[in-house]
This record gives structure tokens, sequence and C-alpha cells, in this order.
């Protein structure tokens, strides 16, 4: 028995079938003349360099065009690359301004671009028929650079540093009511996983329109990604804080020991100084012999533990007047 095929495949044919009938038609009636509406670019021009957009100019702008079948599907394809445009000229504006297209075209016709071998004509802009422009102050100032950049190292592996930024802060521009809103500049939302070197890579910051510039669009990120292990720290000087006047208190023993926990490299060099092990003398009773340190390790080290001894004693002496 014969099967019938999928009704799928019975219309799969369709979008193609029709796409070639009418690129036919289309060449059958080249000669005759027709009219189709485009997109085409705007373009701002000779705006003062002392001046900034308040608002932004419609990038485009609904055009109809009058051509052959033939020369109106050429420029329906090929219309972002030939150079059509549509040219505001802002010379002479000083704060504000309404375009109506059709009128400003009609007097000044060399404003609207259409290369010469495309054989079309302007007829009419169809949307919008109005373009308003306000302009404001140019103004400019340096801005810091605020990461929404994470970094999830594989298991075993920390981040020594937080993300180290380049350059720190950029320069934006723009009108000037609308930079006094503008405190910082923000990178887009990206997160890495799985690191276990030094990342060094670029990211894209995130755009506040048209209408604010920045001097750069990407700045670069790094971030210090180690191994976890850990070492053991000796001779820990500890001190002894809020030590009231006419009073002699050290701690004893004098120095301690104890492990970190951190980045193989980072805790490779660190030094007995750079950990804080405390003594507040504000607990201080004579009734009480021993006393637990406070331990302050960098924030680039991940925990410590096991200190040698656990408790100290305090020793006090009154000083003579």
């Amino acid at each position: 028995m014969k099967k019938n095929k999928p009704i799928e495949h019975k219309f799969t044919f369709l979008p193609g079938a029709f796409g070639l009938a009418l690129l036919l038609w289309i060449f059958v009636v080249a000669e005759n003349e027709f009219t189709l509406v485009l997109d085409l670019p705007i373009e701002a021009r000779n705006l003062n360099v002392q001046k900034a957009h308040k608002k932004e100019v419609p990038p485009y702008a609904s055009v109809r065009l009058r051509g052959t079948g033939r020369d109106l599907f050429k420029s329906f394809l090929l219309k972002n690359f030939a150079g059509f445009k549509l040219v505001l000229d802002l010379e002479g504006i000083s704060q504000e301004y309404e375009f109506n297209l059709n009128e400003y075209f009609e007097k000044y016709p060399q404003k609207v671009v259409l290369p010469l071998n495309y054989n079309v004509s302007f007829v009419e802009v169809i949307y919008p028929n109005r373009i308003n422009i306000s302009l404001d102050e140019y103004s400019s100032k340096m801005v810091p650079i605020l990461s929404n950049f994470h970094v999830k190292p594989a298991p075993g592996y920390t981040i020594i540093t937080k993300p180290d930024i380049t350059p720190s802060e950029i320069e934006v521009a723009g009108p000037k009511k609308e930079l006094a809103l503008i405190n910082h500049i923000e990178t887009i939302y990206d997160t890495i996983t799985g690191i276990t070197t030094k990342y060094d890579g670029s990211i894209e910051l995130t755009s506040l329109g048209r209408l604010i510039e920045y001097s750069k669009n990407f700045v670069t990120i790094s971030v210090d990604v180690q191994i976890i292990s850990e070492r053991i720290i000796s001779d820990i000087p500890v001190g002894v804080i809020n030590i009231p006047k006419n009073f002699r208190v050290f701690a004893s023993p004098q120095t301690v020991s104890l492990t970190v926990l951190g980045g193989v490299k980072r805790i490779s060099e660190l030094f007995p100084n750079d950990i804080k092990v405390i003594v507040d003398f504000k607990n201080w009773d004579r009734l009480i012999q021993f006393y637990e340190p406070k331990v302050i390790i960098p924030e680039d080290i991940l925990d410590w533990r096991d200190i040698s001894p656990k408790n100290l004693e305090i020793a006090v002496a009154r000083e003579l007047e």
C-alpha cells in the first residue's frame, strides 16, 4: 500500500516557492513604476560643538520612494549599504527647533540622499512627519566604574582580591542636565565559573543611551585566583589595647602561632605582623587569670585556626608618679 507523506512535508516547500514567485514577478513587471516605503536613517549634522541633544533624534524615518520594480527591489535589499539617508542641518539652532520633514525636504531636496545608480525618487516622509530638536549645553566629567562581573572559582580555589578594573574611571560627555544625574557607570552583568588561574579580560560598559558618550566602551578586568592551601605562622606579636594611663600591661606569652587558610601564593607572602592578635584590657579582672585573644586576619585570607596558646595571661603594674 502506498503511504501518504506527512502533512508537514507537503507544505515545507511553500515559503520557498512563494519567495521565488515573488522574485520572478518583480522582474516580469520590472519596467513598471511602483512606490515602496523604506526605513531610511536620519543624520543630524552641524551640531554646535558647545551643544548636545537633550533627547534622542529618531534613528530612522519611514519614507515613500518611487521607481521601477527592479530598482525598488534593489533598494530594499541594499539600503543599509548604499548610503541612503535623510540629513537634518542643525547649524544655527541654539536651543529648540521643530522640523516639518516634508516641508523641509521639499525646500532642500538635496538633503534626501539617494544613490544615483538606484534610479529611485523621493515622494514623502510617512513617519514621523515632525522631529523636535532640543539642545542643552555640552558638558563632560570623570565618573568611576562599578563592576557587575562575578567569578566563581573551581572547588579548592579562591579569589585573592576583588576584580581590578582598568581604567577605574572614564570620561562621560553629553547634555549638562543629563550628566548631572550620572555618578557612575556600570559594566554589563557577566559571570565566569570554574576558574583555576588568574583571569584577565575585557568587559563592555552598559549604555545610557545615544545622548551620553563614553571615552571608552570597554574596560579590562583582572582577578587573581589561587589554589587553597594552609600555612603555620609563628611569632605573631600580641598587643593589648585600651590600656589606662599610668598602667604597664603586657601579655604572656608575647607571641603566638596559628594556621592560616588561603591562596597558596598569598599565604606564602604573609608576615607575622600582617596578623593582629589583641587582648582588650577592658575585659581585665584581677580574679581572672587567662584571656582569649581576638585574631584579625587580612581580608584576602580565608580563615585561621589552631592558635597556640589559646589563652593568655595579662600582667598589670601601676607606674609610680
